[in-house]
């Protein structure tokens, strides 16, 4: 029997072991956490749960978020009502889950921390704190902070983002984003099973930096700190130079999820990428038509007809997104006066947070859509304002 090591036991690594075992392949987890909490994480979108149904048909305590609020300097805000919910689990929630699945298929589940990783007569040689483990193949799902230099994507500072922020314990029922001037990033407010998530990501700015635009934020809307704890987790941004020569594979390896770059590099959304990155890697795994010296190849064939080209395109267009200036003002200003005023650039930023609306496509849609775009916002915002709402026609 075949045997593969997952190194790495989150959302991609868990998803992929449950795919190997269930297919009758011997599969071994090995991470040193195993189920932890991760406070800026958990949040899912329709293109995931309607992927994967069982994350949202199942008895573990969730979040189902209906409404969320953009806002921007000069702008105000913009409050849209999700036609599709945005699922947000806690990160020990959804990771023990995805690992009991896992581990119900027949995997076997070790918390263990992986020292290193050499080449052996029959396929790897894993070396842990507990002894070694030998396997015909690795799949890499160490995560963003992957210590094997050897595997996985091989990134710059240019390619990473910084995310921090606050673990609150308060509710609120919706999330509200909110762009800064000059930041290619943005703040969040997440409401989580029992808190908030009071956070900040953005690329090309110091941490110290960061801290201060996200506690200004707080303080100017009255978030209470105490008993809050900081957190602040490094997330792969990477460039569109980056995405061309990314490191996800090589002979008798794969990587998965972040340890392979595979985050939108617009939103920091990593979860949907990291489970359906784990089902691809284990679909080539377990494909005998592909020998094993054609199965890295296979692997980046598959994410690139699937999601990566994709997202590398997003990464030419995200500094326009965030600091770019449109009619005189900035982008996010613009996307949220149109948010407000128009119902069909409201649709399209909805099929962006429900991640079915492809960055590709973005520029064709906006252009096609574009002139009525302007005349609806126009005009809701100038007769919007003489005309009771009650009188329109």
């Amino acid at each position: 029997m075949k045997s593969v090591a997952i190194l790495g036991g989150g959302p991609a690594g868990a998803v992929a072991a449950e795919k190997l075992a269930s297919a009758g392949m011997k599969t071994t987890v090995l991470d040193e956490k195993l189920a932890w909490e991760k406070p800026c994480g958990g949040g899912l979108t329709y293109k995931a749960y309607s992927r994967y149904p069982f994350l949202i048909e199942n008895d573990v305590p969730k979040k189902l978020v209906t409404e969320t609020c953009l806002s921007a300097q000069g702008a105000g805000d913009a409050v849209m009502k999700l036609k599709r919910p945005l699922v947000i689990y806690s990160r020990y929630d959804l990771n023990r889950m995805l690992l009991s699945r896992a581990e119900r298929a027949g995997a076997q589940i070790e918390k263990d921390r992986v020292l290193g990783v050499n080449r052996a007569p029959r396929g790897w040689r894993i070396r842990t704190r507990r002894g070694t483990l030998e396997a015909d193949y690795c799949i890499i799902a160490t995560g963003a902070r992957n210590s094997l230099r050897d595997f996985g994507t091989a990134w710059n500072a240019a390619d990473t983002m910084y995310a921090m922020g606050y673990y609150v314990p308060a509710q609120q029922d919706r999330i509200d984003i909110q762009f800064l001037p000059h930041l290619e990033g943005y703040i969040w407010v997440f409401p989580r099973c029992g808190h908030l998530s009071v956070g900040i990501c953005g690329k090309g700015e110091p941490a110290p930096a960061l801290r201060l635009r996200l506690e200004t934020y707080i303080r100017k809307k009255g978030i209470d700190l105490r008993n809050a704890t900081f957190y602040g987790h490094m997330l792969p941004a990477l460039s569109h130079a980056s995405w061309q020569r990314n490191r996800v594979a090589g002979d008798g390896w794969l990587a998965v999820g972040d340890a392979g770059g595979l985050v939108d590099p617009v939103t920091g959304e990593g979860l949907y990428y990291a489970m359906r990155s784990a089902e691809l890697a284990s679909s080539v795994v377990l494909d005998d038509a592909f020998p094993p010296s054609a199965k890295a190849n296979a692997y980046r064939r598959l994410l690139e007809q699937d999601f990566t080209t994709d997202l590398a395109f997003g990464a030419r267009i995200a500094k326009r997104i965030f600091v770019g200036s449109f009619l005189f003002s900035s982008v996010p200003a613009r996307m949220v006066q149109f948010v407000r005023h128009s119902p069909r650039f409201s649709e399209i930023i909805q099929d962006l947070f429900a991640g079915t609306q492809s960055y590709r496509d973005l520029k064709e849609r906006l252009l096609k859509n574009l002139n009525g775009t302007l005349h609806e916002a126009v005009m809701n915002f100038l007769f919007g304002r003489l005309i009771p709402k009650e009188n329109r026609t």
